[in-house]
């Protein structure tokens, strides 16, 4: 039996919803919550739970209490009478709240010993038990003042935990995240602080001085305050453009998957790392790809003395690519010592046009200590000083979402030990001599592997069934099924079978795979934003027709195309991961992809521009020219 009270206040015995009927029982639990195993005494419960008490309230306490006696249906869990009131005894990890505190303390601990990774772990965990505001719905003065220092210790650790996320070199994938936060608390200093870090280090230092601006004029406005002593001395750094803005910070050894996990990367022995690490954190609950994970280990332990070794991950939107990528990347820092980098070139982020070398070269470069007023002007100059820097060392960088090969060739080394890990949606063969690896969708087993990890092993345990066909719905994608599972996991009401029938539809489909900051469908479309309309029209039509595997006469056929006009779509589709081919004659859609290219706007719609292509030697406006 568990209490929650991260949110509104919840009982539950194995998992299931325990009935806590009436406001004042529910008061009454939560008083007796926060003075768990100590005597609560009756006068206290009096004076809490009336303003002004009438002649009947001790009996009617007493009649809750026998009601809340029939709920703690466990043996570990009593309500006993004592001389003054009332004792609930029952195991301290039994509410939400005694973990969250003890993964607080326990983080900061880990902290403190050099642990960062598991210091991001645990406080990840910790925040992630929240549902809302600590007590919600429930007003009564003890509960009020226990639920404010409750929201404010989950700010602090959020606070901690993007401060630490920075530390060891998460910058642009922490933009999101702290705006969302800052707009909910924009009197935080620590989260205005952190998001303008994060936005320089990632090369937008305009927007990081317009966050401070935002700040300053919301003090003046509405609290006559200037921003503090901290956040001004950040705005001098970033106007200065001070290297220590833009300076990457070591990272410990990732933390060893616990005994008895079907990790396919168990930790072997680690040395500290001697450069710089960018390296985004590793997932807790990272499922799968042993077979993936084995080849590519093989090809790392093959690769030629003294040469750079390119490994080449594609494969379609939300298939784990970045996830495998930044796994192995930690997997294998060990054997990379002098170097750990990280680039996200947003090759399909609908939201702003891919990454051009020359700034991703200003990222890599500044990331390995060279600073911003040292950066040479031109692509040539840029690349050439990065391999030089390069030579020699022993390297790993991890270029992510890639748009295609133009994109991540000037970012190449030219000797050393490198390794280079590129992802893309698109298929890379244009990059020679690079170890190439489709990745398609889970096993099954590794599918409902993953939505128990996510959402509550028992919980899936307990509709093995119902967890197959979620698993089936979701087209064993592993981003679909983490975002499935994170809406179950987030609603204790539900049942599996409840998941199922909201996959089960295609409209509801697309709105339970969708959050507040993760789109599946929205992240699929962005695949089609380098077809033209042709082929963008070949698809949807393509889609609509056919459910099951299709040859090249009936795509021709229901296109209204010639086969020669057909199989160029069709290549097209293949090269960006938007078909599969089953053989050498057939092909089919993933059912996911297959629902988004049918809900494509109609080629007689005007066409929404494309975004514009990588150039190679135009300087990127979005940052000051010395980048």
């Amino acid at each position: 039996m568990e209490f929650l009270v991260l949110g509104a206040l919840e009982a539950r015995h194995d998992g299931a919803l325990v009935d806590v009927r009436g406001m004042r029982q529910q008061r009454l639990l939560a008083l007796l919550l926060l003075n768990a195993n100590r005597a609560v005494p009756m006068d206290f419960l009096v004076d809490e739970l009336w303003e002004d008490p009438p002649p009947s309230a001790r009996p009617q306490v007493h009649n809750a209490i026998r009601d809340l006696r029939r709920v703690l249906t466990a043996g570990e869990y009593r309500l006993v009478t004592v001389d003054v009131g009332y004792r609930l005894v029952l195991p301290e990890d039994a509410v939400d709240a005694h973990r969250f505190t003890r993964k607080v303390r326990e983080a900061r601990a880990a902290e403190r010993d050099g642990r960062l990774a598991e210091a991001i772990r645990l406080l990840q965990s910790a925040v992630d038990l929240w549902r809302g505001e600590a007590f919600a719905g429930l007003h009564c003065p003890a509960v009020t003042s226990a639920a404010v220092k409750l929201n404010e210790q989950r700010l602090t650790a959020l606070e901690d935990l993007m401060a630490l996320r920075l530390k060891v070199g998460e910058n642009s994938s922490l933009v999101g995240e702290l705006t969302a936060l800052l707009a909910e608390y924009p009197l935080r200093d620590s989260l205005r602080r952190s998001l303008m870090t994060a936005l320089c280090r990632s090369g937008r230092q305009a927007d990081a001085l317009a966050v401070y601006e935002e700040g300053r004029r919301f003090l003046a406005d509405e609290l006559g305050l200037e921003p503090s002593p901290a956040l001004r001395a950040l705005q001098a750094e970033i106007l200065a453009d001070a290297p220590g803005v833009h300076a990457a910070v070591d990272r410990p050894a990732p933390v060893q998957p616990p005994a008895g996990s079907r990790d396919p990367l168990p930790a072997g022995p680690r040395e500290p790392a001697a450069g710089p690490n960018c390296l985004p954190h590793d997932l807790p609950d990272f499922t799968g790809r042993a077979a993936e994970t084995a080849l590519l280990l093989d090809a790392v332990g093959r690769r030629t003395p003294g040469t750079p070794l390119m490994v080449a991950i594609d494969g379609m939107g939300g298939v784990g690519k970045t996830t495998l990528a930044v796994r192995l990347a930690h997997r294998l820092t060990p054997d990379f010592p002098d170097g750990q980098f990280f680039v996200a070139l947003d090759g399909y982020d609908e939201t702003r046009p891919p990454m051009s070398p020359l700034r991703a070269l200003a990222v890599l470069l500044c990331a390995d200590g060279v600073a911003p007023d040292r950066l040479p002007a031109t692509l040539e100059e840029r690349s050439t000083l990065w391999r030089s820097r390069l030579a020699g060392r022993r390297c790993l960088l991890v270029l992510d979402d890639a748009v295609d090969s133009a994109q991540v060739r000037p970012l190449l080394p030219g000797a050393g030990e490198a390794l280079v890990v590129v992802t893309a949606r698109r298929k890379l063969g244009a990059l020679d001599g690079a170890v190439a690896l489709p990745l398609d969708v889970l096993p099954p087993r590794d599918a409902v592997e993953l939505l128990g990890r996510v959402a509550g092993e028992q919980r899936v345990a307990r509709e093995p069934e119902r967890a197959a066909e979620a698993a089936v719905l979701c087209g064993f994608l592993p981003l679909a099924l983490r975002i499935a599972a994170t809406k179950l996991r987030d609603r204790p009401a539900w049942r599996v079978a409840d998941l199922v029938a909201r996959l089960a539809d295609p409209e509801r489909r697309a709105r339970c795979l969708r959050t507040a900051d993760r789109d599946l469908m929205a992240l699929l479309r962005g695949s089609y934003q380098y077809l033209d309309r042709a082929q963008r029209r070949f698809s949807r039509l393509l889609s609509r027709q056919s459910d099951g595997p299709f040859d090249l006469d009936r795509a021709a056929a229901v296109t209204g195309l010639s086969p020669g006009e057909a199989e160029g779509c069709l290549d097209v589709l293949f090269e960006h991961n938007l078909v599969r081919q089953e053989d050498s004659a057939l092909f089919s859609f993933h059912g996911l992809v297959r629902d988004c290219a049918r809900a494509l706007p109609d080629p007689a719609e005007p066409e929404r521009p494309a975004p514009p292509a990588v150039l190679a030697e135009v300087v990127d406006l979005r940052v000051p020219a010395a980048l």
